[in-house]
Parts: structure tokens; sequence; C-alpha cells
């Protein structure tokens, strides 16, 4: 007997290890997949808008992936539903029709992310890529204050801090902007730096409504996340063919909808359908801390690219605007210590009821997490200002 339950708590031990390591390489997989998600859009699009010859309407490009990110819902709640089309039927009529009521719900949202997806191809096409990268992190800072204001959530101090500092570096790196506002734009007299810049304002703003309202809205709600894309997309598309009619309708009929596709043009496509899609899938491995390792990967893989592709002009200023956004995403994601409250001496007296015993093992296996995780974010603001002080003295050395 003694012999089969130290076996059985042997595999059951090396079960646990097997799956720790699975969860292990799922974590490092969707790191993988956010940071090149959250780049290569914002590079890719970059790249199609700035190449010479015939430039495609942005506007068909935004209803060109709602359709296919509707198209891929579908295929996918159809698959869950082993092929049969006649019960995918009658769950999409039963969502999307009979629960119109539901359904309207996401009109606004979805008429916001509209928006927001048109305003980003403006932002990107008038600011350099790593400039939109590091100004796009005031997402994190409008999505605060609106949980705030209509969830109303709470933040502890470290975040309060952390926005501010967010604040401060992004406002840091419009003014290195600004004084090299002629060079970033040289390229083409097409692009209007003020015009990126209200863009991406408008864009962060309108990004931090439509997470929260969306947030407010499903709360309690039991549809899957494919078949809300679905309701999503559906209005996306009606919106995006509106906005595609009032800006471009005249353009597009003389041209065509495909008019300046190119190979490259539906990659970026593609990625802005399934990245986000793809995004959904991973990101239930991945907390918050990860979330903000992957974006400030993200602003560090933009800038570095962005050196070499396009020629973009790193400075000091610009270096410290970037670290501080960086250090301002990480802060905001730390996890807040156990048995801490940020929102009410109720729940900080409920917390202190614990003995003390129990309270000090919390903070003893929180504290060597949270101390790793600041080291490994000191190496990676270390490899920044490496990577980016190399390139910083080229020019110095070649003048």
């Amino acid at each position: 007997m003694a012999g089969g339950s130290h076996s059985q708590a042997a595999e059951q031990k090396a079960a646990s290890l097997g799956q720790s390591d699975v969860n292990r390489r799922l974590k490092y997989i969707s790191l993988a997949v956010l940071v090149v998600q959250n780049a290569s859009l914002i590079l890719s699009i970059r790249y199609v808008r700035t190449l010479p010859g015939d430039r495609f309407f942005t506007t068909s490009a935004v209803v060109m992936a709602e359709v296919l990110k509707v198209l891929t819902c579908l295929l996918i709640i159809l698959l869950q539903k082993r092929v049969n089309v006649k019960e995918t039927a009658f769950l999409l009529l039963d969502s999307i029709v009979f629960q119109y009521k539901d359904t309207l719900k996401l009109a606004v949202p979805s008429l916001i992310y509209t928006l927001q997806n048109n305003l980003q191809y403006v932002a990107i096409s008038n600011l350099p890529a790593a400039t939109f990268q590091v100004t796009y992190q005031l997402k994190i800072l409008t999505t605060a204050l609106f949980s705030v204001l209509m969830l109303r959530k709470s933040l502890s101090k470290v975040q309060w801090f952390s926005l501010l500092l967010l604040f401060i570096g992004v406002a840091v790196v419009q003014v290195q902007q600004e004084g090299n506002k002629e060079a970033s734009v040289a390229n083409s007299a097409n692009q209007n730096y003020t015009v990126g810049l209200i863009a991406v304002v408008i864009s962060c703003l309108s990004s931090g409504f439509a997470g929260v309202y969306f947030e407010k809205i499903l709360k309690g709600s039991s549809a899957s996340v494919w078949m809300r894309n679905v309701q999503l997309g559906i209005f996306g598309t009606v919106l995006g063919l509106l906005g595609m009619w009032w800006n471009d309708g005249p353009a597009i009929a003389e041209r065509g909808f495909l008019f300046g596709y190119t190979g490259m043009v539906w990659c970026v496509i593609f990625n802005q359908a399934f990245g986000g899609l793809l995004v959904a899938v991973v990101v239930k491995y991945a907390d918050n801390i990860l979330k903000g390792f992957a974006t400030s990967f993200s602003i560090i893989v933009s800038t570095v690219t962005s050196i070499y592709l396009f020629a973009f002009h790193v400075d000091l200023l610009f270096m410290m605007g970037a670290g501080l956004v960086i250090c301002a995403v990480y802060m905001y994601s730390l996890p807040k210590a156990p048995g801490v409250s940020s929102s009410s001496l109720r729940s900080s007296s409920a917390s202190s009821t614990l003995p003390v015993t129990e309270r000090d093992a919390q903070m003893e296996a929180f504290q060597p997490k949270v101390r790793g995780q600041t080291l490994t974010y000191l190496l990676l603001l270390l490899t920044l200002s490496q990577l980016l002080s190399a390139k910083v003295s080229c020019p110095l050395i070649a003048s």
C-alpha cells in the first residue's frame, strides 16, 4: 500500500511538473505573438503608406479587415458546431436577430473601433513608427481614467504614479519630435506631423472609452468571444462602408475598391484582421506583467527597426521619453501586494484580520517575484540604451 501511494504521488508530481513546463512554454509563445503582432502591424502600415506609387484607400482596407474577421469567426463557430450548418444558422439567428437588444449594445463600441482603425492609418501615415508606438501608450492612461469614471475602479498609488510617468514620457518624446519635425517628415510632402498627433490622441481616447464601455456592457454575458466578434464585425463592416462612401466614394467608384492593393497591403490587412483574434486566443495565457513586457519589447523592436528601415533619428531625449514610458507600462502592470487594498479602508481592514504569519508568508512569496520581474525590466531598459546609444553615436562619428 505504501509503495503504491508513493508511486502515485511521484506520478502526480511528474504530471504537475510537465504541466508547469507546458504553461511556461505557452507564456513565452504568448509573449512572442504579442510582440510580433504589436510591432509588425505598425511597422508594416508605416512601410506601405510611405512607399512611392499609387496608395490604396485606407477606408477600404478597414472594411476588408472587418469582412475577413467576420468570416473567420463564422468559420470557427461552424467548426465548434461540428460543421452543422443548420445548428450554426439557428445560433446566429438567435444571437443576432432574436436577441437584437443585446446586439444593438455593440453598435457604440463598433462605431468607435471603426473610427479608431481609420485614425490609426492616418496617424501612422504621418508619424514615425517609433513615435506612434510610444505616443499610443496614452491609451493606458485613457483606459485607466475611463475605468475609474465608468466602472468605479480604484487604482493604487503606484498605478497613479505610473500614469504620471507615462504622460511625462510621451510629452518628452513629443518635445523631441517637435525639434526634429522637419527631419521626421522630410521624406514626403504628404506627411503632416500635427495631423498625425491629433489622430493618435483621438485614437487613444476612443480606445480607452470603447474598451471600458465594451467591458461594462458585456458583464454577465454568456455569448462566446467569437459571437461577439461577429456582432462587432457586422456593425464594423456597415459603418466602415458608410465611412468609405463618405470619404473616398467618388475616387473608389472611379478606380475600384482594390486600387493600390499589393502583396504587402494584403499582409497588413490580414495582420489587422487576424492579429486581434490571435491575441484574443493567446492572451488568456498572458498575465498583465507579460502584456507589459510585450508592449515594452514592441516599442524597442519598432524603434530599432525604424532606425534601419526608415532612417529614424534617435537622440537622448527620445531615449529618455521612451524609457519613462516603458517604466510606466511596467509599473502599471505590477500585481498588487497580497492583503493590501488600493480601494477602501474597508477592504484594508478586512485584509488585516489575516493572521500575521499568513500575511508574512504571502509577502515573502510576493516580493521575490516582483524583484525578479524588476531585474528583468532593468535588463530590458539596459538593452534599449545599448542598442540606441550605438545608433545615436553613429551620426556624430560620421560628421
